[in-house]
């Protein structure tokens, strides 16, 4: 959920006059309050500069000694989806306006301006162009008005943008043109053929933008046969893709790599495409990862592959009078709850004896509470009033194996499990897996 930047940037040691600005309005007013500018460089990004939004306008000053290139600007968090790139060439001022509905328009910079037309004219030439094949249009004379204007539209923009850095982005955003008719079956394989034909994955400019991978990105995801296929083979459709791609940035520095591939597996992950994720994490990512000091990422990475929907739960152990139970062996129940709670946790000990109450005899659902304490005494007197649960304890509350193990930040926290063991929701709280549960 898009959530208003507050103000949370520490002061510069020093002060800077400003050469030129970027400026404009954002609408609804009411929604941004603040605005973080970062130079883009090849697989990170550094702090420029930052200002107030106030009632929809902005004047963001640039230092004097701010380089041309790429810049970020970031209007809310999370930092990684609310954002707009903007070209800065270090001889003109930029004015912008952004909507909430229709996202950035820029009204003054030659640079960015030539390069969202661009962008516009050269995505509708080609929708033309699949709206043709689409259509079994068998007419010739049609198809090569459509190519025709397809090549003229990046011609047009090649020439006109001469010297400018939005000439970098047009001229190896060159895709394949047909010549003559072709049908769609040889056109999309030989846009495939073609699609890294333009790219410098060396060019600086072009690695300190978005550019190199969101096509990378669209290829390895988009770039699959026309064929019905189920999900797995696309997967491994996809799979390969990634092999293609990673063989065009070998010669590219590590940390860039990493960038990269972190952004292949955030797609897949958030795709469910978890062949895809688990692949480019084993055969890329983790090796990338020890190269460039990036084992925090690993971690987190880690984290979400053995707590994603579909994972089999991890081990959890307890003591039953003399025996010790394990999670595994649990049977007979078509549905496990876990509670990750503390018997000193005020919203815990309002709704754990609601869920017991509710599930105590349905034998179709099992509740195993995991206690994270730093001792026994309460827990075991709030355990005696929650008799229809399975109860483990984890001493050392969030430092504790199992806060860790399912990454716990928070208490009360549920994970409803099928009868395999396997996770299957979320829910934020007691209410919603009953609701769960009972849908």
């Amino acid at each position: 959920m898009k959530k208003p930047i507050i103000l949370l940037i520490f002061l510069m040691g020093f002060m800077l006059t400003a050469q030129h600005t970027i400026s404009g309005t954002f609408s609804p007013a009411e929604d941004y309050s603040w605005l973080i500018a970062y130079r883009l460089k090849p697989g990170t990004q550094v702090y420029v500069a930052d200002t107030s939004i106030d009632k929809g306008v902005f004047t963001l000053k640039l230092p004097e000694n701010a380089l041309p290139g790429n810049y970020r600007l970031v209007y809310a968090v999370p930092q990684e989806e609310f954002y707009f790139d903007v070209i800065y060439n270090g001889k003109e001022a930029i004015e912008l306006t952004f909507t909430t509905a229709e996202g950035v328009h820029f009204t003054t910079s030659k640079e960015n301006i030539f390069l969202n037309s661009y962008f516009r004219e050269i995505n509708a030439a080609e929708k033309n162009l699949i709206s043709y094949y689409t259509s079994v249009s068998a007419e010739v004379n049609e198809f090569q008005e459509i190519v025709n204007t397809y090549k003229n539209v990046q011609s047009s923009f090649e020439e006109k943008t001469k010297g400018l850095l939005a000439n970098t982005f047009i001229t190896a955003n060159k895709t394949y043109i047909p010549s003559n008719y072709e049908s769609i079956q040889d056109y999309v394989a030989h846009k495939k053929e073609n699609y890294f034909k333009g790219l410098n994955f060396s060019d600086p400019i072009l690695q300190a933008s978005g550019f190199l991978t969101d096509k990378i990105t669209n290829y390895v995801f988009t770039a699959l046969p026309l064929t019905r296929m189920t999900q797995q083979e696309s997967e491994k459709a996809m799979q390969d893709n990634v092999r293609t791609a990673s063989k065009q940035v070998q010669g590219v520095s590590d940390n860039y790599r990493f960038h990269l591939f972190y952004t292949l597996w955030s797609q897949a992950s958030a795709n469910g495409y978890n062949e895809v994720s688990d692949f480019v994490y084993a055969s890329y990512l983790k090796t990338l990862a020890d190269k460039t000091a990036n084992q925090e990422i690993i971690y987190k990475i880690e984290i979400h592959n053995r707590l994603r929907i579909g994972a089999v739960a991890p081990e959890i152990t307890w003591e039953n009078g003399a025996s010790l139970e394990k999670l595994s062996n649990l049977t007979n129940a078509e549905n496990y709850v876990l509670v990750f709670w503390s018997s000193n946790c005020g919203h815990c000990l309002k709704e754990l004896p609601a869920l017991n109450k509710k599930f105590k005899q349905n034998p179709k659902v099992k509740v195993i509470a995991i206690g994270l304490e730093e001792d026994e005494i309460n827990w075991e007197k709030e355990t005696g009033k929650l008799d229809g649960f399975e109860h483990a304890i984890a001493l050392g509350k969030w430092e504790s194996d199992y806060a860790k193990l399912y990454d716990i930040h928070a208490t009360p926290t549920y994970i409803i499990l099928d009868s395999d063991k396997r996770i299957i929701a979320k829910p934020e709280s007691d209410k919603e897996v009953v609701e769960f549960l009972e849908k």
